[in-house]
């Protein structure tokens, strides 16, 4: 009979408030701060610290490395570490697109002002822009040589529609940069780079374009941050006249220079620049270092430049008058020339170093509030809202004041930038590594670098948090009410839950790190070990402390009593008790494991075979098996009774860091660097499942009573819970399904290979302009649906045609109806609507991917289909895309195939009468969308007059009226 188990599913993922691999942004509110959350996002409430919302797609598992804010507010792209590109809608919570295009890490994400374009440059070196609404990807650009840190829309200075959605994706500018020190300007409407700024000597982090489009702004290791100037209009001159035939290639160079040097700016981090961002108004911009600086610089107004080129001129003349007071004609024309010089701006004389703050930890990213878009709504407020993710695990919002219209810097005397908000409480600042159960399995405990945690395990919420030392290791003591905590230091520090507090301080080991802490299965004490050499055992007391002078009696509380010591020959590792009460066994550096009676501490079994030490143990329930997680990578099974090592597993592909065992049987899990926790079999030591999901080492495990849930916390900060369920496994069925993903990830790895090495062979130069879009799984069986909808409804025509030419032959014979395909009887549609359907269901952003699949005999049969949509106006918008995909694609078969061409008549036909019926709707459907715009402009609209020029008019009007007296 095959041996069945449960499997163990993702349930929660909690402890995690922004990771460092992405950036942080606010909502359109500024209220709320999307922050990635390793495979999800998170929305939090920054002013009560509460999370609002997660964002997490059940079929993705790769990190989160970018999120932009859509100009509409409710539209957030989110950029995963395989290529994936994400939207989401805020209102609902909710996947809305996803886009599939890039090979590598999505590394910037930029909308376009209408919201409709976004653009996103990633890893692979390639940027890519996609149509929102139509869920497609337009094109692909290549031209940079390393990763792209960088992307900024610009328009042209007359592109009075480039507004409109319409044509948002063909007119204006991109700027982009990369790690290849190069800074690009890309046309989108010839889809070409036009400039290409090569001054910089090292890699480009980061760069922003002012909201004007005036200034670009660029940051790399340098100490100084070099800005440039946009020409607008001759962005228009580049776009309308491009005739350069009767110039050298020098003069058509310098004609298309767009962006030209306006100088640097110093900035005070001599480390390289994280993130630069300039604020809704344009009135500041800020720079993130890496060595915990943000500075904030702001632009001079245009009184304090005439002021500042005032002085220069006056310093100027100065020097000019000591140095030449003889020779006249020299100079007159040295002082032209240096006069010359001073009347010319440069970027320090329009930016100035403003404030600078220092965070907690290095800063990851930075954004202001977007409420604040223009000056009066500012200085209504009165300081910068800036929201910072730090790379500890924090979100923090920060005020920095600024001065009122018409005063300067140091008139104002503003204070300094100050720390508003923060999100911190609910997450570890380092890496958790230890976690204990309660009895009960209803609490969690965890323990990092100066922290101490305590979590429901249910809800995933965070119930107490204190500070402690370095903590190593971690327990609950009966009663759940206290905390053991384990330190680098060598002490024990005992917590009480309930009033929050530190109890005691216990001096362990003599300053040498204490490793281990086990509690004794009587629930009598507790056992540690630690670097110096020791096993120390410890009983557990009640004490009353007595308050004020001694006559009042407190309350009884807990405490610990060194019992007895058990020396080492190296340093202790790990401590476990059997569950019997029988056997001690103690972990050492030499790789050996002792195992010890424990009511005598007699030496009983030594376990060697380890090539490197072991850093982690268990024991059955029964106390029969021994299981030992190593550095070396294995996982050894031990018999008790006589030392034999049942069997040798290499479990994982880094060292291992924990074990445990699964009360009641011989499954035990085990942790790894490999980023995986793996279940076993003790008895027949085969794997049962891999529990994926962590993005980082994990330090630590731990496993509820029977099973139920097992804990894991990894280097990411993160604490996941897997829970039991009723759904059986088999291992015969695991294994296969193993072998089916890594296939699948072998065949998506070819493919983007066969993909990168496109154009890329020597000899062929690289196209600038490129399809955009990615062989998938997806998108490949998507293609085999098509085919197997195509081989139905060609089936099922044929039968049907038979049937009507034995009818048409054999009018007498009455013969029976061939039978409908059960599929198309229960979606109750036609052979040529079933294959209509099956195309609709696969995505716009995936469909033109999954056509490629398709061969050329496939691609004749569904010509057929397109014919017989265009005849019944189906889907004309679908039916005109396939079509022409399918004509650029396979042009030169099609061609070639005589009988294509009376189809290829009829189609066009048909299709064209389909297509102008779609243009008078969509025409008829703007016209009517324009006149309720302009109703609804004429009834909002309120004008509003000077009620002293009203009445000075009203008297003009009136005339003088002259009163006379008659006499009779």
């Amino acid at each position: 009979m095959v041996k069945t188990y449960l499997r163990y599913e993702s349930r929660s993922v909690f402890g995690v408030i922004a990771s460092p691999t992405g950036n942080a942004v606010f909502d359109h509110t500024g209220k709320l701060s999307i922050t990635p959350a390793l495979e999800s996002v998170i929305v939090w409430d920054i002013k009560k610290g509460a999370q609002v919302a997660r964002w997490s797609d059940s079929s993705n598992k790769a990190e989160v490395t970018c999120i932009a804010r859509s100009p509409s507010g409710s539209d957030y792209a989110v950029g995963y570490s395989d290529g994936s590109i994400r939207l989401f809608d805020l209102t609902s919570n909710s996947v809305k697109v996803i886009l599939n295009g890039h090979r590598g890490r999505i590394t910037a994400l930029q909308f376009d002002p209408t919201g409709t374009v976004l653009a996103s440059g990633a890893r692979d070196t390639d940027i890519i822009f996609w149509d929102v609404v139509g869920e497609v990807g337009l094109f692909k650009l290549r031209g940079h040589k390393d990763e792209i840190t960088g992307i900024a829309f610009v328009s042209a200075s007359s592109g009075g529609n480039a507004d409109s959605a319409l044509n948002a994706s063909s007119q204006g500018y991109v700027v982009s940069s990369s790690k290849d020190t190069l800074v690009k300007l890309w046309d989108l409407r010839a889809r070409h780079c036009v400039q290409t700024l090569v001054t910089h000597r090292s890699e480009v982090w980061s760069l922003a374009v002012s909201p004007d489009q005036r200034l670009l702004i660029t940051g790399t290791s340098d100490m100084e941050l070099r800005v440039w100037k946009i020409d607008t209009d001759r962005l228009d001159n580049v776009s309308t006249d491009t005739d350069t035939s009767n110039m050298t290639p020098e003069e058509a160079a310098k004609k298309w220079e767009a962006i030209s040097d306006y100088g640097t700016i110093q900035r005070s981090s001599k480390d390289r620049v994280v993130d630069l961002r300039f604020h809704p108004t344009g009135l500041y911009f800020s720079c993130v270092s890496a060595d915990k600086q943000v500075e904030v610089f702001r632009t001079r107004t245009h009184a304090e430049i005439k002021k500042k080129m005032a002085r220069r001129q006056k310093r100027s003349r100065e020097k000019r008058k000591s140095k030449h007071s003889g020779d006249k004609e020299d100079s007159d024309a040295s002082d032209s020339e240096a006069e010359d010089k001073a009347l010319e701006i440069t970027a320090a004389d329009e930016l100035t170093s403003f404030k600078l703050f220092r965070t907690s930890a290095k800063p990851v990213s930075l954004d202001f509030s977007p409420v604040e878009t223009d000056a009066a709504t500012l200085h209504r407020q009165g300081s910068l809202n800036i929201l910072v993710s730090q790379n500890n695990n924090a979100v923090h919002t920060w005020t920095v004041p600024i001065p009122p219209p018409g005063k300067t810097t140091k008139q104002a005397n503003l204070p300094e930038p100050s720390l508003m908000n923060s999100v911190e409480m609910l997450g570890h600042r380092s890496e958790p590594r230890s976690l204990a159960l309660s009895s009960d399995n209803e609490l969690i405990a965890s323990v990092a670098n100066k922290s101490l945690r305590v979590w429901n395990a249910h809800t995933g919420s965070c119930v107490r948090t204190l500070e402690c030392g370095t903590a190593i290791c971690a327990a609950f003591l009966p009663g759940d009410q206290m905390i053991v905590v384990g330190t680098k230091e060598g002490n024990l520090e005992l917590y009480d839950i309930p009033s929050a507090s530190l109890v005691e301080t216990f001096d362990a080991h003599e300053g040498a790190t204490c490793w281990s802490v086990d509690v004794r299965p009587d629930k009598k004490g507790i056992v540690t070990g630690g670097a110096d050499k020791c096993v120390k055992f410890w009983d557990l007391e009640l004490v009353r402390d007595q308050q004020g002078d001694g006559s009042v009696v407190g309350r009884r509380r807990m405490t610990l009593e060194h019992v007895k010591t058990l020396k080492m020959s190296d340093d202790v590792l790990a401590v476990k008790c059997s569950p019997d009460s029988r056997l001690l066994a103690v972990s050492l550096l030499d790789t050996t494991v002792k195992v010890f009676y424990a009511d005598t501490l007699k030496f009983f079994l030594s376990l060697y075979g380890h090539k490197l030490p072991v850093v982690s143990m268990d024991i059955s329930s029964d106390s029969t098996l021994l299981v030992t997680g190593s550095a070396d990578k294995s996982v050894k099974l031990w018999g008790l009774d006589f030392g034999d090592c049942h069997r040798s597993i290499l479990a994982h592909q880094e060292p291992v860091t924990a074990v445990r065992f699964v009360w009641g049987t011989h499954y035990f899990f085990s942790a790894g660097k490999d980023k995986l926790v793996q279940q076993w079999d003790g008895d027949n030591f085969q794997r049962i499942q891999k529990l994926t999901g962590s993005h980082g080492d994990i330090w630590a495990l731990a496993v509820a009573k029977h099973g139920n849930f097992v804990v894991a916390s990894s280097q990411d900060r993160s604490i996941r819970i897997w829970d039991k369920t009723e759904e059986p496994l088999f291992l015969e069925e695991e294994r296969e399904r193993e072998l089916e993903e890594l296939y699948d990830r072998g065949l998506e790895e070819s493919l983007d290979r066969d993909e990168g090495a496109v154009g890329e062979s020597e000899g062929m130069e690289i196209e600038e302009s490129q399809r955009a879009g990615k062989a998938t799984m997806e998108t490949l069986k998507a293609g085999e649906r098509i085919m197997e909808a195509l081989d139905l409804a060609d089936d099922e025509r044929k039968k049907w045609s038979d049937y009507e030419e034995r009818k048409r032959k054999m009018p007498h014979l009455n013969t029976a109806p061939p039978e409908t395909n059960p599929i198309l009887l229960y979606e109750k549609l036609t052979p040529e609507a079933h294959v209509l359907r099956t195309i609709e269901r696969v995505r716009a952003a995936e469909l033109e991917d999954a056509l490629l699949a398709l061969p050329f005999s496939r691609v004749l049969s569904l010509m057929a289909y397109i014919d017989i949509w265009a005849r019944r106006d189906w889907n004309t918008p679908l039916t005109c895309r396939v079509l022409f995909f399918m004509l650029k694609t396979h042009q030169n078969q099609i061609v070639a195939t005589r009988i294509m061409r009376s189809r290829l008549d009829s189609i066009r036909k048909h299709l064209r009468a389909g297509v102008n019926q779609q243009r008078d709707q969509i025409g008829y459907n703007l016209a009517a969308l324009a006149s309720l715009r302009t109703e609804w402009e004429a009834n909002a609209t309120a004008e509003f007059f000077d009620e002293k020029d009203i009445q000075k008019v009203l008297d003009g009007q009136l005339k003088k009226r002259k009163f006379t007296g008659i006499k009779a």
